[in-house]
């Protein structure tokens, strides 16, 4: 199925989606990198406020590419996600309610998600000059020293993902494999 969002995500937004379904969000999202979550959980240790509202927000897991002149971004790709596993379920627990990125996530992730009602997209790898296009504003808010790391928020329009984790734990990967296996696995409900 495919649909739209005007971001921010809410739970009522989220829940939904399902495993495979295609989503173009509209609106602003925050990009972070591990480098980034690491200083993220950092600022919340010492109980100080995040560079921008957690509640309801997509993060996503991208580190761009400098902008050639006259555009506003560069390259800007998913990155694996994993790296991020170890900060998401605190952050998922404040209210982010969904992430970008490729690859798996771990059972604590996993976990974390369907707690808060959060999903997890995939983001074509390899695509980053394409999905650069989607984005019509970028702004550095927080951690300027790290470079492409840094914490930007984003503008995108019509900006393509896929649901490979929905909010009740379907796993598009698992299901996606054992479709190809020929096994026998319920479908996510439509």
């Amino acid at each position: 199925m495919e649909h739209r969002i005007t971001l921010p995500l809410t739970r009522e937004k989220a829940a939904p989606l399902i495993a495979g379904d295609t989503v173009y969000f509209n609106g602003i999202f925050y990009t972070a990198r591990d480098a980034a979550h690491k200083r993220l959980i950092a600022l919340l240790d010492g109980d100080n406020p995040l560079p921008f509202p957690l509640e309801d927000s997509v993060i996503y897991y991208v580190g761009p590419t400098p902008a050639a002149p006259g555009q506003i971004i560069g390259s800007a790709g998913p990155t694996t996600s994993y790296r991020m596993d170890a900060y998401a379920p605190r952050l998922l627990d404040l209210g982010l309610r969904g992430m970008i990125g490729k690859g798996k996530r771990s059972p604590a992730v996993v976990e974390a998600m369907q707690k808060a009602g959060a999903v997890y997209f995939g983001a074509i790898g390899g695509a980053g000059a394409l999905l650069s296009d989607c984005i019509k504003a970028a702004e550095v808010i927080a951690f300027d020293d790290l470079g492409p790391e840094a914490i930007c928020r984003l503008i995108v329009q019509d900006f393509p993902v896929v649901v490979v984790i929905d909010s009740q734990g379907n796993n598009l990967y698992q299901l996606g494999r054992a479709a190809y296996l020929g096994r026998n696995v319920p479908s996510p409900p439509q």
